[in-house]
């Protein structure tokens, strides 16, 4: 049968088969089609939610495994370490964090509890007094604040040059499998930093300087790292005004940006009688101070000697990681604004002594590192992408449950 006879053949068969159902016009197909319309879009707006508490779940069945096999439960693994703490500052407040909260070396004083931020605690203590149980709470509190980081990272994503919704769902991905991703899932509050640093910085992509002020003033009430955040919105904000963009607004948001942790730091001052208060407080309890990076220096060719452990080689070698993605943001030529963010975040982590098993979990607020690699996948075929992300998912799923698990030492 030639083309032409096939073609004239279904044309005289069409209206027999139209005819044998019912027709699909008028109100119902309209109503069918916007039900299938709605459900697309639903699960279009839930997919970063989904696709962050869909590796975070992973990450916790790895943790309930890695939990069992060295003899651990996991909720008392979920709120430990500063989890601890933060739970005693959100139930009592600073003055009522029991004693036997000491420091790195075992000590404590009536102002120990000040080298934790109020923001996170606040938020728990808040639910709490509302009638929830302290540490529901401040699980969710974590969630909810991983979630809506999700959602900034997904803005994010297709904001920047070469992104896509693609790029998006990746970077989200990512920064749920990253190394230390367990601390999203703990009483911890990189979570909550995580939410207002993202939200920060897409506002200042968007030219929102009021958003971007505020966030980064939130920010300063949850971590330290806030500094990071606040060079970077204040230095965009110091650009808009030399050109002359946006009239008053960059003023306000570079004002705005740095109230929370000057405010915070302020206070522990008066609190503790010293200008620097805090700062004396970390390097009084934990050794931690800024040194140029030598310390860390030091950790890793100590480690390549003569490792301890195998989590201990793998921090050194996540470092290394960092810095090159670092080095490839430049090189793609990311936004400077997330550069900005990614260094400045860099040089507090790593160029400051202390803890060095927390070197990694300091990291997880460096997700703007995750952009190049997000852009990269998002160009590969999609089974090179899925075999990737789970890769990565499983890899920083067992560094995060072994650091909280078989390891002994703070993370």
């Amino acid at each position: 049968m030639s083309a032409t006879e096939m073609t004239r053949t279904g044309a005289e068969e069409a209206p027999e088969t139209q005819a044998e159902g019912p027709a699909t016009t008028g109100p119902q197909a309209s109503a069918g089609r916007s039900r299938r319309w709605t459900a697309a879009r639903a699960l279009r707006l839930l997919t970063p939610a989904l696709v962050f508490l869909g590796i975070r779940q992973v990450g916790l069945l790895v943790l309930s495994w890695m939990a069992g096999e060295n003899d651990r439960q996991v909720g008392p693994t979920l709120r430990s370490w500063d989890g601890e703490w933060f739970l005693a500052i959100a139930e009592k407040g600073y003055a009522g964090v029991p004693h036997n909260l000491v420091d790195a070396h075992g000590t404590r004083s009536d102002e120990t509890p000040l080298a934790f931020f109020p923001g996170y605690p606040k938020l728990v203590g808040w639910l709490h007094d509302l009638g929830f149980a302290l540490v529901p709470a401040a699980l969710a509190v974590t969630i909810v604040s991983g979630v809506v980081c999700a959602y900034g990272l997904t803005r994010l994503g297709a904001l920047v040059r070469g992104g896509s919704r693609r790029t998006s769902l990746i970077l989200v991905a990512l920064f749920a499998a990253s190394p230390m991703a367990i601390v999203l899932s703990m009483t911890y509050s990189e979570a909550l930093f995580c939410a207002f640093a993202v939200w920060a910085l897409v506002f200042v992509l968007e030219r929102n300087w009021i958003g971007a002020g505020l966030c980064a003033a939130a920010a300063g009430l949850v971590r330290p790292t806030a500094a990071a955040l606040i060079l970077a919105v204040g230095l965009a904000a110091l650009v808009a005004v030399i050109k002359r963009r946006d009239g008053w607004r960059p003023w306000v948001g570079g004002l705005l940006a740095p109230l929370g942790l000057v405010g915070y730091l302020a206070w522990v001052g008066t609190r503790t009688g010293e200008w620097n208060g805090w700062f004396a407080l970390q390097r009084r309890g934990w050794d931690s101070g800024f040194d140029g990076g030598s310390a860390t220096l030091r950790f890793s060719v100590e480690v390549l000697s003569d490792a301890r452990s195998v989590l201990e080689v793998a921090t050194v070698g996540l470092i290394v990681v960092a810095l090159a993605l670092l080095v490839i943001g430049f090189r793609r030529r990311l936004e400077w604004p997330l550069l900005v963010y990614s260094l400045g975040v860099l040089v507090m982590d790593l160029c400051s002594n202390g803890m060095m098993n927390s070197k990694v979990r300091l990291m997880v607020p460096a997700f703007t590192l995750l952009v190049p690699l997000a852009l990269a996948l998002a160009k590969r075929r999609t089974s090179t992408m899925v075999l990737a992300l789970a890769a990565v998912a499983l890899t920083g799923s067992w560094f995060g449950a072994y650091g909280v698990t078989a390891w002994g030492y703070a993370i």
